[in-house]
Order: C-alpha cells, then sequence, then structure tokens
C-alpha cells in the first residue's frame, strides 16, 4: 500500500532557535546587499530594557540635541513637593545613535524583532519615523506597544517547542537596530507567505485603495519580480526553519525590482493581512504554480482604512507628552508646531526642487 499523504498543520512549530534566526541581527548581514542599510547596536543594557519598561513617555537626560531648561528643581514636583524621580541616562549609546544619524543623514529605529510603526504618528508627519536624534528615537520606542513584545522573552518564545538537550541556541540580548531612514511610498508595500519552501501568497501591506493595483498587466508584472526576487536571493536560505517564514518586500518604483525590509516568523503573531492562515494553508495543500496576489481592489473594500489613521488605538492626548527633560505642557506645544511649521516648509522646498530638476 503506499504510504499515506501527512498534510502539515496550518500553521508550523518553531524550536527557540528558529524564532531567533527571525531577530535583525541573525539575517540581516545574509541578506544585507538585498535591505536597507543598517546598524546594529548590541546588547542593549539592563538599564535600557528597564527605561523601555518604565511607565510614562519620557526621553533619557542628554537625549535631545538643544538640551531644554526645566522650571522646577530635580526634587521638586509642579505641587511644590519634593519627590523622587527615576533618571535615567545613555551617552555611549546617544553617541552610537548620532554616528548612525550622521552617516545615514536620519534613521527609523526598531528592536530585535518589531518597529514602532504603531508610534508614527509621534514625529511630524510627513516625515514619518524620521529620527534625527537619539530622544527622537527613544521617543519612538518608548510610545509603541509593538515594541514591548521584544522585552519579554516569553512573548518572543510564546508557542514554540520545548528546547531539546542538543539546542545550543545562543541567549537573547535585546538590540537596537538603526535603519537609514528615506520617504517610503507604502503603496509599493508587499508582505509576502513562503511554506515549506513555496512562495503561496503575497499580499498589499497598505490597508488603503490605489487605482494602479487594478491594472492586470501591473498585477502580472509584479508577481513575475517578486516571484524571481525570490527564487534568486531568498529560495533555500532559510533551512533553519524548514522554509517556512513571511517576508516583506519592497518594489522600485517601476515596479519591476525591489528590496528585503523585513523577515518574520509564518505564525499567528504576523499579520496575514488580506488572507487568513486558513486560506493560505487552503493555497498550499493546492500547489499553485504561481502564488496568489491579493489587493484592495476598490474602495469600498472591507481592508480599506484610508479615513481612519492608522493604529489610532495607540494614540494619547498631548498633555501626555509632556518629557521629563524639563518642558511643561505650554513648551512641548510650541516645541511641536514649531517642528510642524519646519517639516510643513521642508517638504514645500523639497517640491520646488523637485519641479525645478524635472
Amino acid at each position: 500500500m503506499p504510504a499515506p499523504v501527512s498534510v502539515p498543520p496550518v500553521l508550523p512549530s518553531y524550536a527557540p532557535s528558529a524564532i531567533l534566526a527571525f531577530q535583525f541581527s541573525n539575517w540581516y548581514p545574509a541578506f544585507r546587499q538585498h535591505s536597507i542599510k543598517s546598524t546594529v547596536i548590541r546588547p542593549l543594557s539592563a538599564a535600557f530594557r528597564e527605561y523601555l519598561d518604565f511607565d510614562g513617555v519620557f526621553v533619557p537626560d542628554g537625549a535631545e540635541d538643544v538640551p531644554a531648561e526645566s522650571n522646577l528643581s530635580d526634587d521638586e514636583s509642579e505641587d511644590g513637593e519634593s519627590e523622587d524621580v527615576q533618571k535615567f541616562a545613555f551617552p555611549a549609546l546617544d553617541a552610537q545613535i548620532r554616528a548612525a544619524i550622521a552617516e545615514y543623514g536620519a534613521v527609523f529605529p526598531k528592536l530585535n524583532f518589531s518597529s514602532p510603526r504603531d508610534a508614527a504618528w509621534m514625529l511630524p508627519a510627513s516625515s514619518p519615523l524620521k529620527c534625527t536624534s537619539p530622544a527622537d528615537v527613544y521617543l519612538l520606542l518608548k510610545s509603541s506597544d509593538f515594541v514591548q513584545h521584544d522585552l519579554d522573552p516569553e512573548l518572543v518564545f510564546d508557542g514554540c517547542e520545548p528546547p531539546r538537550e542538543t539546542d545550543t541556541s545562543p541567549p537573547y540580548d535585546l538590540e537596537l537596530v538603526l535603519r537609514k531612514w528615506y520617504p517610503v511610498d507604502r503603496a509599493r508595500e508587499l508582505r509576502c507567505f513562503v511554506r515549506q519552501e513555496v512562495l503561496i501568497g503575497i499580499s498589499q501591506r497598505d490597508p488603503n485603495y490605489y487605482d494602479f493595483w487594478n491594472e492586470r498587466d501591473t498585477q502580472h508584472k509584479v508577481l513575475a519580480a517578486v516571484t524571481e526576487f525570490w527564487e534568486t536571493n531568498i529560495k533555500g536560505k532559510w533551512e533553519q526553519t524548514q522554509g517556512d517564514y513571511v517576508f516583506d518586500f519592497l518594489l522600485t518604483r517601476d515596479l519591476s525590482r525591489g528590496h528585503i525590509v523585513d523577515f518574520n516568523p509564518y505564525h499567528s503573531r504576523t499579520d496575514p493581512l488580506l488572507f487568513t492562515y486558513d486560506e493560505l494553508h487552503e493555497i498550499l495543500l493546492a500547489r499553485p504554480d504561481t502564488p496568489e496576489l491579493r489587493v484592495v481592489d476598490s474602495p469600498s473594500h472591507p481592508a480599506a482604512t484610508r479615513n481612519a489613521p492608522a493604529h489610532q488605538h495607540n494614540m494619547m492626548p498631548i498633555e501626555a507628552l509632556a518629557m521629563s527633560s524639563g518642558r511643561d505642557i505650554s513648551d512641548f506645544a510650541d516645541a511641536w508646531r514649531d517642528e510642524i511649521r519646519k517639516s510643513m516648509a521642508d517638504e514645500e522646498e523639497g517640491e520646488e526642487q523637485s519641479t525645478a530638476g524635472g
């Protein structure tokens, strides 16, 4: 009798060592030439982990390029009562962040696995996630719910198989990743799903409607570009995960090429976007010749959220943003308005230069 056919589960199981393969410092060296220029700072100190866990949104002393003056003494609160305030300062880390900013012009940060995309609203909308000082980096990380995942090893390894005696995984150390910042057209971002070394699905990542995604020729062109890139540069290089992974991909303007933004586990913690994992499982079992591409094909598509701010559940009122560097609310509001005006002026200047050069 023929051997029974084994049906793979909807989601694979991962050993702790396989999960660690997805942290940035592990995959980036192998795919550096196909990804965004980045600097990894590791390991981070226990004090920095404590700072990220500490209540409140504030930046460490010395992290701002222009120190703010305080109207209060270090030991006095607004109601005149003295109190002990936890102070944090990371001069060595500040220097490393400033060096990366000097090299790249600006950076956007992430930790081992997660980026603070949910906190992008903290910085000017014209340049989301653009950090030009250590204070910007810390502010994003402190305001993000997403990066909290990376602070807790129990969350990082949740659902993993028990480690084997032969498993020699290195210890889990917190790391800060500083990636070269540049404006990204989110319409060209894709999330690609690979199961058992088969590229089965590609999803538009931004849940907004874009006309060009309805063009059949465009869809065929993108499918060919992503498949060729995957087969040439990624396929066969994830043996430690048995060929189960998800990668985020940014297409070039002409949609003919692209580069890797990130890798993630093929796991429920990774958003399947326009798919469900059950649907991806059905596609896997059908063993298609080409991956299925899903896009937001009309303004009425259920995923279309053009009128809702991304991650709006994570937003907090401005009065919660008074930083411990000494600004009161009115100082912070003035600084914020100045920054918005500056960013709008820079955007107008950039548009004028683009028009003049065209």
